[in-house]
């Protein structure tokens, strides 16, 4: 594409782009979520809601990252910079609706559902359907963090500050048919969860309040010594603000759901803990889908079965089985190009791992090509890897056209060996991603080949 120059003035509105009616005019599904809207959208992996957009502004809760609408296309679409501007701008350069910056919110104040007179519905919902120990959930009545609203006989599940104080509360419906119906009560401050916090220097991380009074249930021995935190969900604020008000707490166990939200989840915990400080962290998973399907499966009952990350696997897998090619750094550029135009992602993944091994004891630096292929897999992200096939095959083509520029170089000194290792990692990273897609594509055509076909009578 020819150079495309923009001033500051088109940039800018480019930037503060209304991306609302710019993805539905593109058919993409979107869910009001107060003033936000989420992102819906399906991948291999499967259906994901992660993405939040306001106005020109998005976040990917995820993968952690987000910004204005430029970035958006760039992400999400694979668009070049001018692509994108030209999109955002329209032909002829006019800007698509602007995101006009809404009033200020006015925080609604925080209040607790009334309280019913008992809490019969709750205890029988919670013991004969979820199996929760009758003495567990009387400890949390008796503190005041879960009790029976009196409208609809929901579970509200209390969120307390440092001084003890209601910030936070969570409902969930006591109903045995049916959708189930959970929210957050409007004005919670979620930087606070339901908990419960002892003596020891252990927390317990679960995504949901009944995951962890069936956790309880079924390691009911000095649990009260130790410290648990339903986290909202899959998000980080409540646990770090649990972790700033009680520093003692220093060994953490992420007790996430055996499913693909739930890997992502303890993955992405482990590592925003690990740039907080924290470095003593485990992951404790239930052999079914949630906690309290093991409590399910314990009483006879009906239950959902764990569920494998199926790219996780697959990326571990790929890395684990890369082969050590012999590298010389006269004929890689052109087994580079060769191996790209033949889509030979995996043999160029293990090529490029093989030629930043080359370089880095060119460099004097100790660091073999077993190393590299578990730094590969140490490394791996899965709750960030979430970019669409031709976004990834963009970035792979322009990472093979960087390393092939750069093996042509005729000497180099000890800081470019360096560099060019950093280069072929990232590449053979890049290529590994791709060689994923291609296996699970493959296995999704193999299941719709295998699936039995309709009858009609």
């Amino acid at each position: 594409m020819p150079f495309i120059p923009f001033t500051e003035e088109q940039k800018q509105q480019a930037n503060n782009a209304d991306l609302v009616p710019l993805l539905q005019a593109r058919g993409e599904k979107l869910k009001r979520a107060g003033r936000e809207y989420m992102l819906i959208y399906t991948d291999e992996t499967g259906q994901h809601d992660s993405i939040t957009i306001n106005g020109s502004t998005w976040f990917d809760h995820k993968a952690q990252e987000g910004g204005g609408a430029v970035k958006f296309m760039q992400r999400f679409y694979g668009m070049s910079f001018p692509d994108a501007m030209q999109t955002l701008l329209g032909c002829k350069g006019e800007p698509i609706q602007q995101s006009r910056r809404p009033p200020p919110e006015v925080k609604k104040k925080f209040v607790l559902p009334e309280p019913h007179s008992d809490m019969h519905r709750v205890y029988a919902y919670l013991i004969k359907q979820r199996f929760i120990a009758p003495e567990i959930i009387t400890y949390f009545a008796k503190a005041h963090t879960l009790y029976e609203d009196a409208k609809y006989h929901n579970a509200v599940f209390v969120g307390l500050d440092g001084n003890g104080t209601p910030c936070q509360a969570s409902k969930r419906s006591t109903i045995t048919f049916g959708q189930a119906f959970k929210m957050t009560v409007e004005g919670s401050d979620t930087r606070y969860s339901f908990a419960h916090f002892g003596t020891s220097g252990r927390l317990f991380i679960f995504e949901a309040p009944i995951d962890m009074l069936s956790f309880l249930t079924l390691y009911p021995d000095d649990w009260q010594e130790h410290s648990y935190i339903a986290a909202n969900g899959v998000y980080e604020k409540a646990v770090l603000q649990a972790l700033a008000t009680h520093p003692y707490l220093q060994e953490i166990v992420i007790c996430t759901d055996n499913d693909e939200g739930g890997i992502d989840a303890a993955y992405r915990f482990r590592d925003i803990l690990r740039e907080h400080g924290y470095a003593n962290i485990k992951r404790f998973a239930p052999q079914l889908k949630d906690w309290n399907e093991v409590l399910k499966f314990r009483h006879g009952a009906d239950f959902l079965p764990a569920a494998s990350h199926r790219r996780l696997d697959t990326y571990l897998a790929m890395a684990d089985n890369l082969q050590q090619y012999r590298f010389a750094p006269e004929t890689a550029a052109a087994l580079l190009k060769q191996g790209a135009q033949n889509q030979k992602y995996h043999t160029i993944a293990g090529f490029a791992l093989a030629g930043s091994a080359f370089f880095l004891s060119q460099a004097e630096c100790s660091v073999s090509f077993q190393s590299l292929r578990h730094k590969l897999q140490a490394e791996y992200k899965p709750y960030a890897d979430k970019a669409k096939h031709d976004v990834r095959l963009r970035h792979f083509q322009d990472a093979v056209k960087s390393a092939q520029t750069e093996l042509r170089r005729p000497a180099r000194t000890r800081e470019q060996s360096v560099q060019t290792a950093k280069m072929l990692y990232e590449l053979a990273k890049i290529a590994v991603g791709l060689a994923v897609d291609e296996a699970l594509m493959q296995e999704q055509t193999e299941e719709l080949t295998e699936a039995p076909g309709m009858a009609y009578g």
